[in-house]
């Protein structure tokens, strides 16, 4: 079962209905009982660092996450502040991540004052390796971003997508069976219907 994390932030239908119209069924979870059915898990995010992480904790997530993540190598996917929190820190917020990432949370600093924070709308993801995610027949690859907070990868080898917003920046990293998209696949029309569908069936 593709279980769809509800901590209190993401856009949880819109999810499960990008699955479901590539032929998948993915179920929103409110309890860390339902993680023992989960074959596939989706943690996503909208909103600040810090509230994530106590959501998380409070709602006894983190403890049975570890397990079936880190343990029983569940492939997880993060989206967007989900990502965010599966590294060790962030400069938004002062609570520790969930750790599973080599990597830390950085705010958008311009030396381009014209651009805005935000970044929002759809930018090109370069693939900066080879993945099961992202087999298809796009020469481009262009995903739907709102984020003010980039994730800096402690290994290059770890990163699966870039993007450039002023600076590059990882817009993806793939660690195993941990994958992070710092876009939103499910408002990202043809390209995020690839993205699930190649998660739900080559993970």
């Amino acid at each position: 079962m593709i279980s769809v994390i509800d901590y209190g932030l993401g856009n949880l239908g819109s999810v499960c209905n990008m699955f479901k119209k590539v032929g998948y069924e993915a179920m929103i979870i409110t309890s860390p009982e339902d993680l023992n059915k989960a074959t596939k898990i989706i943690l996503p995010g909208v909103g600040a660092f810090d509230t994530g992480m106590k959501n998380l904790n409070e709602g006894q997530w983190i403890k049975a996450l570890n397990k079936r993540v880190l343990e029983d190598k569940i492939p997880t996917l993060g989206i967007c502040l989900g990502m965010q929190l599966m590294c060790r820190s962030s400069e938004e917020g002062s609570l520790s991540g969930l750790g599973w990432i080599n990597g830390r949370t950085k705010k958008f600093h311009f030396e381009n004052k014209d651009l805005k924070s935000p970044h929002m709308g759809w930018n090109n993801c370069l693939p900066q390796k080879e993945s099961s995610l992202i087999i298809d027949d796009f020469e481009v690859r262009r995903y739907y971003f709102v984020h003010s907070y980039f994730v800096e990868m402690t290994s290059a080898s770890d990163i699966l997508f870039t993007t450039v917003y002023d600076k590059e920046f990882t817009s993806a990293f793939e660690v195993d069976n941990i994958i992070g998209v710092q876009f939103h696949p499910e408002k990202s029309h043809k390209f995020g219907l690839s993205l699930f569908k190649n998660f739900a069936e080559r993970y």
